[in-house]
């Protein structure tokens, strides 16, 4: 089963307390990229989301964004500074004292000096915002790995279809190769045969030649290799997750061999068959791209 790298997923987990929403997304990528948006109440809670991602993902530029709702009534408490209070009233009795007036200051007026009292939001336990989170986080990465998995059955579907195609060309150029070598050698016969008309020509010299040039020519160990090739990435494709980078370094060496075929063909027809095989076996590397 393979995976492709874009995807996305989104959940939503609600208790009494809080409310949680989780949403991620992803593109191609050729190593493991998590970026995390979240409220700063949250950022304790990084490391946590970042090991629970990797469980259930491999590879490729991943977003992922979560919001949430305190639901409590009373999350907020009652601060007093003492300290503060305290230099509130020395000064105020210093002013009495410099000023000859009456000291009549009282709890209540006190009271309503900026910074005695504040309200601050109650700190929310860690391990029971984890504990919720980890729901709503949970459910959003297994339907981010349930659309990633539907992509990936598209695309091994059309690398199939690719395979096929390169399988094709393989084997005509495989069955065209002989050929190849036969033709030469009757069209050197001929010729030198114009050439020297009845004289008696020599067999080991035209063997000679024929066998430079059927060294020339020669893309056996290339057609073998990219038959190799072939079959390692219709392995992969019904084997494992995680196939991506092993795929990739395929397809790179499927490309040197068909570029080394182009570069040896001495004949129109396997010219333009390893044109396209080279070109299906850029499709096959584009496609590998988005694999996880």
């Amino acid at each position: 089963m393979i995976k492709s790298m874009t995807g996305y997923g989104r959940a939503e987990h609600a208790t009494e307390d809080y409310k949680f929403t989780v949403e991620i997304k992803s593109v191609n990528n050729r190593y493991l990229d998590i970026g995390i948006k979240m409220p700063r109440q949250l950022g304790m809670l990084e490391s946590s989301i970042r090991a629970e991602l990797k469980k259930y993902i491999g590879r490729g530029k991943v977003d992922v964004y979560i919001t949430y709702e305190d639901l409590k009534e009373a999350n907020m408490q009652v601060k007093y500074n003492s300290k503060i209070a305290g230099e509130y009233l020395k000064y105020l009795r210093q002013m009495a004292e410099e000023f000859g007036l009456d000291n009549d200051i009282r709890v209540t007026a006190l009271s309503k000096y900026p910074d005695v009292f504040t309200m601050e939001e109650e700190p929310a336990d860690p391990e029971q915002l984890w504990e919720s989170l980890k729901l709503a986080l949970c459910e959003a990465a297994e339907n981010f790995v349930s659309a990633r998995v539907r992509e990936g059955e598209f695309l091994r579907n059309d690398l199939i279809g690719k395979l096929d195609e390169m399988q094709s060309h393989v084997d005509f150029i495989t069955e065209r190769s002989p050929q190849i070598v036969a033709s030469y050698k009757q069209r050197l016969y001929d010729k030198v045969k114009e050439l020297i008309g009845d004289s008696v020509i020599e067999d080991s010299r035209i063997l000679q030649e024929v066998t430079i040039y059927a060294d020339k020519v020669c893309v056996d160990e290339e057609l073998v290799r990219l038959q190799s090739h072939i079959q390692a990435t219709r392995a992969a494709l019904d084997g494992s997750e995680g196939v991506g980078r092993k795929l990739d370094f395929i397809a790179q060496e499927m490309n040197r061999e068909s570029n080394t075929i182009l570069s040896k063909s001495d004949d129109l027809e396997v010219s333009d068959r390893a044109i396209e095989l080279k070109t299906t076996v850029e499709k096959v590397r584009e496609q590998i791209q988005n694999i996880e």
